[in-house]
């Protein structure tokens, strides 16, 4: 059984019949990579390599004449039903809501609420820049369903994000008030010390 989801992936695009790798990188980047980002190729090699180990796909060579040789991929039925598997059952989160968000929210809120509302200044920047850019790239891509629900989805993080960051000031104000005390109480405590 594949553990890792860019395995499934390369399986679903399997699915829609022999490919070799360049082949699938890019019909990889263009059904999902304005969201994903892109697919090293020579991770994707990886990848095909242990989904032949695995009895997943098969491998053959193609002679060309003017070319090097060209790697055939194939679903085999094992394969077949593997993505079936995988892509019929639901999605559960197995790392929690680790976020460096919420690390960078707790430092600066231990700092005082001055760096919190600095901090807190610069993320709401950077997520309204991000939502712009992901509201330009969503209207160039109405034309493919899956990209544009990727894009939605991640106008929506990012949207539920900035309301995250918005909120965070007011919610964490006792805390960062309790952490520029504690700071200011140490740096005191430090100054009084006999050199």
């Amino acid at each position: 059984m594949c553990t890792l989801p860019l395995h499934h992936a390369v399986l679903a695009l399997l699915t829609e019949g022999e490919s070799h790798g360049y082949e699938l990188k890019g019909r990889f980047e263009e059904a999902i990579g304005p969201q994903w980002g892109g697919l090293n190729i020579g991770h994707l090699y990886q990848i095909l390599d242990r989904l032949v180990r695995d009895g997943f796909v098969t491998r053959s060579q193609v002679a060309q004449p003017d070319r090097p040789d060209k790697t055939l991929y194939r679903l085999t039925p094992a394969g077949q039903e593997e993505v079936r598997d995988w892509a019929t059952s639901a999605w559960v989160r197995t790392g929690g809501f680790r976020d460096e968000l919420f690390l960078k929210l707790f430092g600066a809120s231990a700092l005082g609420a001055e760096a919190l509302d600095a901090f807190v200044a610069a993320q709401r920047r950077t997520y309204l820049s991000e939502l712009a850019g992901l509201t330009r790239l969503r209207r160039t891509h109405t034309g493919d369903p899956l990209v544009s629900l990727l894009l939605d989805a991640a106008i929506g993080h990012t949207k539920a994000d900035l309301e995250l960051v918005e909120g965070a000031t007011e919610r964490l104000t006792p805390t960062a008030a309790r952490g520029a005390a504690a700071a200011d109480g140490d740096s005191k405590e430090v100054s009084r010390r006999p050199a």
